[in-house]
């Protein structure tokens, strides 16, 4: 059908709208593709729905090429195959809970792993059934605590999501690889650069998990890749650990005063005119003290060391605590701990103590792979305006683990 520009409901803007942070956002409004109803929550107006429509049918064609075949659940989803599988607490405050009249708990679906498998099992009683994918084009819902970027960081979204039930191991793999190529067609299709890279699940979990993403100037993600064709999100990068090194030999820590040297710059600059050397960051331990809160509620803190030319990501560090969420910790988290020494950190004290045990301060201290054994370090001596220099991993101190 034919539709005049005169008749069309379109109205484009001049403007940019005072709300929109990022490009494709901005230009979508202005456009007359969608129009914001709330933070993070918007409409679709006719130009930006035939787009979408579009989008849609090339996924419903590859997903059928695959052997998926299409179903639709509702976005209103009870309470119980969410707490069967602890994700209705484990979500945290990223969801929409809510009651009926009768008081009975929903919510509006993140995503519906869930309800999949009950739909497969209660439909489905033999292996003999299998292989099937099945999928849904939906919308979902997550509480984004700061919903921007438009569509792509939304309080409610549309998501494609496929799912495939199998009884081998093989016919994992197989149904997996059905998927992947599908992806790439779909994304060869719109004309859009991908890069394939290895990710974390997250809450879904798994055993492979890998993300399209599409290399774009704006993005919210980033992610490494080498010559040799690896490519990861930084989320799953895993850090390779150096061999260990022989510290036989190695001289005794040696504290020194460092006044005003609260930042990593001020302590190599202070150290390079006292030790007359030639120090840069990476020969400096950087301690920073995380405060992670538990899905029942409770706060912990946490002290996260690595070198000093590094510092800590905030993805990584939400994957690397899970479900737990993380935040810096505050001052009220220093004032209940008055063995932590701001700026003056260390995993190590004059009385030999080791930053983790209960004579020490109690905190749980994890290390930065790199940090391995034999490696010589500047750090905080853990009193006030005060360091410690040649201060040696794994004879002087040791972690609680790595992250």
């Amino acid at each position: 059908m034919v539709t005049r520009l005169s008749n069309f409901f379109l109205r484009t803007l001049r403007e940019d709208p005072s709300d929109a942070e990022v490009t494709s956002h901005r230009l979508l409004v202005r456009a007359g593709y969608i129009r914001r109803q709330a933070p993070g929550i918007f409409a679709w107006l006719p130009l930006g729905l035939r787009v979408k429509s579009r989008i849609e049918d090339i996924i419903r064609e590859e997903m059928a090429a695959a052997g998926a075949q299409e179903v639709h659940f509702p976005a209103l989803m009870p309470r119980d195959p969410y707490e069967a599988t602890g994700r209705w607490e484990e979500y945290g405050d990223g969801i929409f809970r809510l009651k009926d009249r009768k008081g009975a708990d929903y919510l509006l679906a993140p995503t519906h792993e869930e309800a999949f498998t009950l739909l497969v099992k209660d439909l489905y009683g033999s292996y003999k059934d299998l292989p099937l994918t099945i999928y849904q084009i939906q919308d979902k819902y997550r509480d984004e605590a700061r919903p921007r970027a438009g569509l792509l960081r939304g309080r409610e979204f549309t998501m494609k999501d496929a799912y495939s039930f199998d009884y081998t191991d093989a016919g994992l793999d197989t149904s997996y690889m059905a998927q992947r190529d599908a992806y790439e067609r779909i994304f060869q299709r719109l004309g859009l650069e991908y890069v394939i890279v290895q990710a974390d699940a997250g809450a879904m979990g798994g055993s492979r998990s890998e993300e399209f993403l599409h290399p774009t100037a704006i993005g919210e993600d980033t992610f490494v890749r080498s010559a040799g064709g690896y490519a990861a999100n930084v989320e799953a990068f895993e850090t390779l650990a150096p061999e260990p090194i022989a510290f036989d030999g190695f001289g005794e820590p040696v504290i020194f005063d460092s006044p005003n040297t609260p930042t990593i710059e001020t302590l190599v600059a202070h150290t390079n005119a006292v030790l007359d050397g030639e120090y840069t960051a990476a020969d400096t331990l950087k301690n920073v003290v995380l405060a992670l809160t538990h899905l029942d509620g409770s706060r912990e803190l946490v002290v996260v060391g690595l070198p000093g030319d590094r510092d800590v990501d905030e993805k990584r560090v939400e994957v690397a605590f899970a479900p737990a969420e993380v935040e810096p910790a505050t001052p009220e988290d220093f004032e209940k701990h008055p063995l932590l020494v701001k700026g003056y950190i260390g995993p190590w004290s004059p009385q030999g103590a080791i930053l983790g045990e209960e004579s020490a301060t109690g905190i749980r201290y994890v290390l930065d792979p790199r940090v391995v054994d034999g490696t010589r370090w500047i750090t905080g001596a853990n009193i006030d305006q005060k360091h410690v220099h040649s201060l040696v991993a794994g004879r002087d101190f040791a972690a609680d683990g790595y992250v």
